[in-house]
């Protein structure tokens, strides 16, 4: 007893040619398209979906022309189907060796998109529409903010180097920051004239740096303070700023200096004689005391005045310096104090300038840190 197909989709056949050629594409066979789509999957072999479709290969390899009809690939494959195939394979034996889409390898969907391969081609090539170009723009932009905010984050904050002086009441810690506001509005008002050695007809800047060099000499010889050494060279500068001065006066003008100097810094000074007799008798003690009236009256009895050891000890506090750091920094402020050149230059500066390059001679790298650059008023630039 054979079985009935009739009611099989899948085998049901057409009577004739003419009638499945007449049937319209997509219409009676709407409710078998997914066994067909099954059927051609297993015998043929097509692309999954979605697929890019070369049109004119295709149009090539079937011959699509006024004489030869598109061959449906959505029939269900019969005998005369595969003869059909057989067939158009064996006129075009060309075509087969070309590696293009065959109709045996393409399936027809009807909801498949179809792509022209050389339109897709050309696609990648247009330029990138404004639209998606902003919004690249607009992603490295956010790239490059983001890096600034994570900089922010880890910038170097300052150190507040007056918190381990709160309870030393020789610090001055509540006072110390109004203090040294007061020394840079000092330190501009005192300034010294950097040419004023244009007045003086019988000194020159050689015979300063000579008796500058002597006076450090007998500073460390009386073993004196270090702020003593700064003071008495910028009494000299100020008074010969003022007073003309003979060649044969100006050892006694530095021995006055020094004088002075020791009455407002030191505990323990030298006396008159002392001085005298350092300076081989030149001069009597009567001399000494009359050029001491003199020097007093021409600076009007102002001896408070910023030199660069006042900024030295505040700048290497901010630097956190060790012992090296504080020799050296020192034995560049005193070469600064020889060179006649260096009065153009305000003492802050001249100290930050000389803790900067004894760091970089030191630690071979420039470590100005924020603390340093907050507490002295200048940049790394500035003093590069």
């Amino acid at each position: 007893m054979g079985v009935s197909n009739e009611n099989n989709p899948i085998m049901t056949k057409p009577t004739n040619g003419q009638e499945m050629g007449s049937r319209k594409f997509g219409v009676e066979t709407r409710n078998n398209r997914r066994a067909l789509g099954v059927i051609n999957q297993n015998f043929v072999g097509v692309n999954q979906y979605p697929c890019v479709v070369n049109k004119r290969g295709i149009s090539e390899t079937n011959g699509i022309c006024n004489k030869n009809p598109l061959i449906p690939a959505h029939r269900p494959i019969t005998r005369k189907f595969a003869a059909q195939i057989a067939s158009s394979q064996q006129h075009y034996p060309e075509e087969t060796k070309k590696p293009k889409l065959a109709a045996e390898n393409f399936s027809v969907w009807e909801d498949v998109p179809i792509i022209d391969v050389d339109e897709y081609e050309a696609a990648k090539d247009q330029p990138v529409p404004m639209s998606l170009e902003q919004t690249e723009t607009v992603s490295h932009d956010n790239k490059t903010q983001m890096e600034i905010e994570m900089e922010d984050i880890f910038e170097e904050t300052a150190i507040d180097i007056d918190s381990d002086d709160a309870k030393n009441p020789l610090a001055a810690v509540d006072y110390v920051e109004d203090l040294y506001a007061y020394y840079s509005k000092m330190e501009v008002s005192s300034r010294i004239s950097p040419d004023y050695m244009a007045q003086q007809f019988d000194v020159n800047e050689r015979m300063r740096s000579i008796l500058i060099d002597w006076l450090i000499e007998v500073h460390h010889k009386f073993d004196l303070r270090e702020e003593t050494l700064f003071l008495t060279v910028n009494l000299i500068d100020r008074f010969l700023e003022k007073q003309s001065v003979v060649r044969k006066k100006l050892q006694l003008v530095g021995l006055v200096a020094t004088l002075l100097a020791c009455k407002y810094e030191e505990v323990t000074l030298p006396v008159v004689d002392d001085l005298v007799f350092i300076s081989d008798k030149a001069y009597a003690r009567k001399e000494v005391l009359e050029l001491e009236k003199l020097m007093l009256n021409t600076l009007q009895f102002n001896m408070s005045v910023p030199t660069p050891y006042v900024f030295m000890r505040r700048f290497l506090k901010a630097a956190q310096s060790d012992r090296k750091l504080e020799l050296l920094s020192f034995f560049l402020i005193e070469l600064c104090l020889v060179e006649y050149e260096m009065l153009k230059f305000p003492p802050s500066f001249i100290a930050a300038a000389a803790i900067f390059t004894a760091q970089c001679t030191l630690y071979g790298v420039k470590q100005w840190s924020t603390t340093c650059e907050l507490h002295t008023k200048y940049s790394e630039y500035q003093l590069l």
